[in-house]
């Protein structure tokens, strides 16, 4: 079955993480071969001849760029919920993160008014799990959030190293954000910048001995001291 694109509904866009490098290659595929894969969506009992997407948003989003006027798609009949649950549990294998699982939780438990108890029975999994991720999603600046969906800072950063920021000072995590989104820090990158000052500069320049140590780590040391300037002067 094809569907033309007006016909769907995007609204659950915003819970999965754009991967540029996965979507060029997903470019190119579709260039060479075409739409092998149906993307997945349910009817929208409220709304005659529209369909909401449950799982394709890359195919739809290349197919777009690539100039096509419909897209294959599976109708699951089922509801809503069932639809984004089932879906969460086949993309396992995606090596989803825990900030795109907080992302879900969050909108099923606001949308539909599950509890944690109840998400914690439909994903097996603990209440604990459940409230962990949902507390990412609660911390994390929405700022920040659309930030990481675009893909301008890597999601692990984000949760390894931008959660605890903001919690401590969500203004300085809201700046440091810009920076590393800015120069496309990597994860390692961004660790540098989240040092405490003390820690920070220990780690570039080392303790006050290490002036006798051999020219031959002064490349290094030079290499981590841009990265400072640039984590504490983004470009304007």
């Amino acid at each position: 079955m094809d569907l033309e694109f007006h016909q769907l509904d995007l609204r659950y866009e915003g819970l999965r993480v754009r991967r540029p490098e996965r979507e060029k290659r997903l470019l190119a595929s579709l260039a060479e071969r075409g739409q092998q894969v149906p993307i997945v969506v349910i009817a929208l009992a409220e709304e005659p001849n529209r369909f909401l997407v449950i799982d394709g948003y890359k195919r739809i989003r290349a197919l777009q760029r690539l100039g096509h006027d419909t897209v294959r798609v599976t109708v699951w009949d089922m509801n809503e919920t069932e639809a984004l649950v089932l879906d969460r549990s086949l993309r396992t294998a995606e090596g989803e993160t825990a900030l795109e699982q907080g992302w879900l939780l969050a909108e099923l438990h606001r949308s539909f008014g599950l509890s944690l108890e109840d998400l914690a029975r439909r994903f097996d999994r603990s209440v604990s799990w459940v409230s962990r991720r949902l507390a990412l999603v609660r911390e994390l600046p929405d700022s920040i959030q659309q930030q990481v969906r675009r893909g301008q800072i890597g999601a692990h950063a984000a949760m390894k190293y931008l959660v605890p920021m903001a919690r401590a000072n969500r203004e300085d995590c809201e700046r440091l954000a810009e920076a590393i989104a800015w120069h496309k820090f990597t994860t390692q990158e961004v660790g540098v910048c989240s040092m405490p000052p003390g820690v920070l500069d220990f780690f570039l320049f080392g303790s006050e001995s290490s002036k006798t140590r051999s020219f031959s780590s002064a490349p290094a040391a030079s290499s981590r001291k841009k990265n400072r300037l640039l984590c504490e002067q983004p470009r304007s």
